[in-house]
């Protein structure tokens, strides 16, 4: 629980130049980003659905992305196990179709305890044998102190650098920035 402030802060605070935030009021949050990856439909489904590979565990509970799993059956949760039993649903799993799309429903991080909840969908299409495109979209709605337009720009932030990580993932097997060697 020590890391949940500094979570907390860069989810409300943190302003992304590539903010991909398409409507924004007091009472909803409409993000979207759209990414080409170099797989196939398949293979970007496998990378997105092992959520602990490319999730940052710096925005998780416990401070581990390994603790993190997305279970794609009926009534499925977006779940990470925490110390002594405890766990956090995420969010819950309503729809899967394979290789195709996931949609799931909730609110992240401090969403968790106001009123706002959305739904997150990722579609996924093969552009070709090597290479699909994956559409995000978050849609926010309900009650959030202040309304929930202010906080857009730092939920974005968050999301787009979970994106950026699961993109490195499928592309290169790790969702893990390769830092120049330095001499």
């Amino acid at each position: 629980m020590r890391r949940l402030p500094v979570v907390l802060a860069v989810f409300l605070l943190a302003v992304s130049a590539r903010a991909a935030v398409v409507d924004a009021s007091a009472n909803g949050l409409a993000i979207k980003h759209v990414m080409t990856v170099n797989a196939s439909a398949e293979k970007a489904w496998k990378s997105l659905i092992d959520v602990g590979r490319w999730w940052g565990s710096d925005h998780t509970y416990s401070g581990s992305a390994a603790n993190l799993r997305i279970e794609t059956r009926p009534g499925g949760c977006w779940c990470e196990t925490l110390p002594n039993g405890g766990f956090v649903q995420h969010m819950a799993v309503v729809f899967v179709q394979p290789n195709q799309k996931l949609v799931l429903t909730g609110g992240l991080g401090p969403l968790q305890t106001t009123g706002a909840s959305g739904a997150m969908t990722f579609a996924i299409a093969s552009k070709d044998a090597e290479h699909s495109e994956i559409t995000f979209t978050y849609n926010i709605g309900g009650y959030f102190p202040g309304g929930l337009g202010p906080i857009g720009a730092g939920v974005d932030h968050v999301l787009v650098e979970q994106l950026e990580r699961l993109e490195r993932l499928i592309n290169t097997g790790s969702a893990e920035m390769v830092k120049p060697v330095t001499r």
